[in-house]
């Protein structure tokens, strides 16, 4: 894969699962990290730990990005921290609420949002300055954009915004240079995963996927940084599956 090296990124949500993976297989490739946390201060700092151990850069910033301006608070203590110059971001926090059409509270339903679309939404926005030609934008879709897989009508919703968004911004950055695509996992096993957990679960798991394994976070991490590395330089406005062949 292409090299990153002289490249800067930031990943949200980085400090476990599939963004712990991601931030790793950038820094791997030569990439200077900014590790984004919410709440794991501890585990973002041994994320950090992990890649300069390995030779490479990276920091850690927190920032709550369920708050109204927590995308350009975070934006800003990345600019502070790269410069000018941002060359990857990595939108991938997320927050998943299983429930029924039912019992989907208004809160429940405006978390949601605020993380998986508003978050992303405004990190862009706000890092614009600093994103220049050869960039690339990655967000995180999910499976349940285009499958029925359990009780996530809401969560569903979040990530069919996404794949909206992926379009919109390609449409409109494409004359800056900046690349935007989406990644969409389908089951991975990440804390935020209870299917995968029991037996039963993984029994539905195999049952909708080509592919019989779990999927692991550096399934999905690899993607992300192929997308990021100039071997992705033609790929735009795409929402790339990462699910072991899942409601084929």
């Amino acid at each position: 894969m292409a090299s990153l090296m002289n490249k800067t990124a930031v990943v949200t949500g980085a400090s476990r699962g599939m963004g712990r993976a991601s931030a790793l297989a950038l820094a791997a490739l030569g990439a200077r990290v900014v590790v984004h946390y919410g709440r794991g201060a501890d585990e973002a700092k041994a994320v950090v730990d992990q890649i300069r151990a390995a030779g490479g850069r990276a920091d850690a910033v927190a920032a709550d990005l369920t708050a109204p301006d927590g995308a350009h608070k975070l934006a800003a203590q990345v600019r502070d921290l790269v410069g000018d110059r941002l060359d990857i971001v990595v939108a991938n926090a997320g927050i998943s609420k299983a429930a029924t059409i039912e019992d989907t509270t208004v809160k429940d339903f405006d978390d949601l949002f605020a993380v998986n679309v508003r978050a992303p939404y405004f990190l862009v926005q706000q890092l614009l300055p600093i994103l220049g030609d050869g960039s690339s934008v990655i967000l995180v879709s999910s499976l349940g954009a285009h499958a029925v897989v359990g009780a996530l009508s809401a969560y569903s919703a979040t990530k069919g915004a996404v794949d909206t968004l992926v379009r919109q911004f390609a449409s409109v950055l494409g004359a800056r240079g900046i690349r935007v695509n989406a990644v969409a996992p389908g089951v991975i096993d990440t804390d935020m995963s209870s299917l995968s957990k029991t037996e039963e679960g993984r029994v539905a798991i195999f049952g909708m996927q080509a592919l019989k394994r779990i999927g692991q976070p550096a399934d999905v991490a690899s993607v992300v940084a192929f997308l990021a590395s100039d071997d992705a330089r033609w790929i735009t406005g795409d929402t790339i599956r990462v699910d072991g062949g899942s409601k084929l």
